[in-house]
């Protein structure tokens, strides 16, 4: 699928600021007609654009939603129940199916530039084709990149390859994430990576070329063209990965290391965050976040469950399950 029918679907709705497409659609290889092209489009009121899209497309919407409530209930489950994100699935448009889920801008921003809620930021780690972006989130993604590189190089080895990397950040948004418990292929990491590679690495090598600049690391070429990595274990390259995580990050593993590393002198402090050992703080992360994403990802289950109603929740999940249940055979 093509920029001319990604923008086309968007001309049935209303006024969007930001508009991603993101998921299997964007694979290469991905020849399935059947496929659902996924969205993310940001709006500045969700409830003001709800009731524009209520007039235009009331049939993409849960009945029980537009009888009992309209553009109010749509954004109370979003927000009270979910995070903000109202999907609608199932948008059959010019023989086509499609996805798009809603979302205030600053909740977006919010969440590319601070992880609060560990949800949106990972559809943003990895690749998206973006149609719209009037408020250019594509440049404060950058910081989001950046975050999600020293992750993932402090929760990986000394020596890795370029796929290990990406699998890593990839990961992120995915541990703890309750559909992968049962609705999801297990194999997905892998298959987002190696389908989507060389997307990965036009998004993330200015970032390695730049930690490489700064000596936190070091980029050799193996014989089938991939970039091998060797980073520096010690604690001064910890504190500088550490430093590129954002403040909400960086404040809890103050808090869930503080009693443990308060009596350590060796230890250095980098933002109010002491660090003992890379280990330490490698298992800190990873706790952390494990929990927003088990939060965000059951929050947003239950929200989605809700505003697609019972028939179109089934089918999804249906649809997913099969998917998942074929990965583990």
């Amino acid at each position: 699928m093509d920029n001319t029918t990604f923008r086309s679907f968007l001309q049935v709705l209303p006024p969007i600021e930001f508009a991603c497409v993101y998921g299997s659609s964007l694979h290469p290889s991905n020849n399935d007609k059947t496929t659902m092209t996924d969205y993310i489009l940001g709006v500045c009121d969700p409830k003001q654009w709800h009731s524009e899209n209520l007039k235009l497309n009331k049939h993409h919407y849960a009945s029980w939603m537009v009888n009992l409530g309209g553009e109010r209930l749509i954004t109370g489950v979003a927000d009270k129940v979910g995070v903000g994100v109202h999907f609608n699935p199932f948008v059959t448009w010019n023989g086509k199916l499609f996805k798009y889920g809603v979302v205030r801008m600053h909740d977006l921003l919010q969440d590319v530039q601070y992880w609060e809620k560990f949800y949106l930021c990972g559809r943003l780690q990895k690749p998206v084709h973006i149609v719209v972006d009037n408020l250019d989130v594509n440049s404060t993604n950058s910081v989001n990149l950046r975050a999600a590189v020293s992750a993932a190089l402090l929760l990986l080895p000394s020596e890795f390859t370029e796929a290990d990397l990406y699998a890593k950040v990839c990961s992120l948004s995915y541990t703890g994430d309750v559909r992968m418990l049962f609705a999801e292929d297990k194999n997905k990491v892998k298959k987002i990576v190696n389908g989507q590679f060389d997307l990965f690495h036009s998004m993330y090598k200015p970032f390695l070329e730049e930690y490489e600049a700064k000596k936190l690391l070091r980029l050799s070429s193996t014989a089938n063209n991939q970039i091998h990595v060797s980073q520096d274990c010690d604690l001064s390259v910890v504190c500088s990965l550490v430093s590129a995580l954002p403040p909400s990050i960086r404040s809890q593993m103050s808090i869930k290391e503080g009693e443990k590393t308060k009596l350590r002198e060796t230890g250095i402090v980098i933002h109010d965050t002491k660090i003992s050992t890379r280990e330490e703080a490698a298992n800190c992360l990873q706790r952390i976040l494990r929990r927003r994403v088990m939060v965000s990802s059951a929050r947003q289950a239950m929200s989605g469950f809700l505003a697609v109603g019972g028939v179109n929740a089934s089918r999804y999940l249906a649809k997913k399950v099969s998917k998942a249940w074929k990965s583990w055979r």
